[in-house]
């Protein structure tokens, strides 16, 4: 077996390790706070900072040394991280490492594959696999953020539900919240982890507004952005919050079955491709096939 070979395998290998490793460090990372979270009920994040490091912060960090500065200091990925789910202080370095993983990668497997073709053909199939793997992460983190702020929209009018039963039970609204949140957090897991840390927030002396503007922040849904302004006034000019809460929330489903209505009346149009592509084709195939054979023996004799 020739030397390059060899290399390419333990690199790929080892590049896989990498990549394996540091997701399910963040995924046993993010499920030790979701237990400890439904253990506490409410807990400060006080003294957070302070834990001692796991041992796979320690090895995140020490592949952090191989992340661009740019990769690792992006506000813009830090903010898509948090709105797709990934909100630890360790998320951005990680998604470096996971896009250098993939970077390396998938360019060494595909020239492993490719090594016995010839020299352009390699050349084309390592440099499609390079850009693929530089465009994947991001597409990845895009439809992680997409689905995620989907399933928010979908959880609100529920949620709303809950909140104005309780508000007009007599509760304040932080308990509210926190009520909702624990009553959500099997239907609906992103919209409740939410609520929790808004509630977190004001117990940790931060203002009601500021804490749910960053409710926002986390989203990206501009539903929730609108709601949190609703509320935000109501309390201002002294509305009831019920009664705010009732009418958002029926706006809501409204915009929810218009939103429906629209994806059915656009659904005509988008199969009209399909249909002109794969259709359309067999069916000339078929009803104009056993003719075209008879013009054609008709011309032979």
């Amino acid at each position: 077996m020739p030397i390059s070979l060899i290399l390419y395998i333990c690199l790929g290998v080892a590049s896989l390790a990498i990549a394996a490793y540091v997701i399910l460090a963040e995924r046993s990372r993010r499920a030790i706070v979701s237990r400890a979270g439904e253990r506490a009920g409410v807990v400060t994040v006080v003294g957070v900072a302070a834990k001692p490091r796991s041992a796979g912060e320690s090895i995140i960090r020490r592949a952090a040394v191989f992340v661009p500065e740019t990769w690792a200091s992006d506000t813009k990925t830090g903010e898509a991280l948090v709105q797709a789910g990934y909100d630890g202080p360790l998320a951005p370095l990680a998604y470096g490492a996971i896009r250098i993983a993939v970077l390396v990668g998938i360019p060494l497997l595909v020239g492993l594959v490719a090594s016995t073709t010839s020299f352009s053909n390699f050349v084309f199939y390592v440099g499609a696999a390079a850009v693929i793997a530089l465009i994947l992460p991001k597409w990845y983190l895009i439809r992680a953020v997409r689905l995620r702020q989907e399933r928010v929209r979908r959880s609100l009018p529920d949620a709303l539900d809950l909140l104005v039963v309780c508000i007009e039970a007599g509760i304040s609204l932080d308990a509210a919240i926190l009520r909702v949140a624990k009553d959500l957090g099997t239907a609906h897991p992103e919209l409740a982890n939410e609520l929790i840390v808004v509630n977190r927030k004001t117990n940790a002396g931060m203002p009601r507004s500021d804490a749910l503007y960053g409710l926002w922040a986390r989203t990206g849904v501009e539903e929730v952005r609108a709601l949190i302004t609703h509320i935000v006034q109501g309390e201002k000019w002294g509305t009831s919050s019920g009664k705010v809460l009732r009418v958002y929330s029926e706006t809501l489903r409204r915009q929810r079955r218009q939103a429906a209505e629209k994806k059915a009346a656009t659904a005509p149009v988008k199969m009209l491709v399909p249909l002109a592509i794969f259709i359309f084709p067999a069916l000339l195939m078929v009803i104009l096939g056993p003719v075209m054979m008879n013009v054609m023996t008709l011309f032979k004799q």
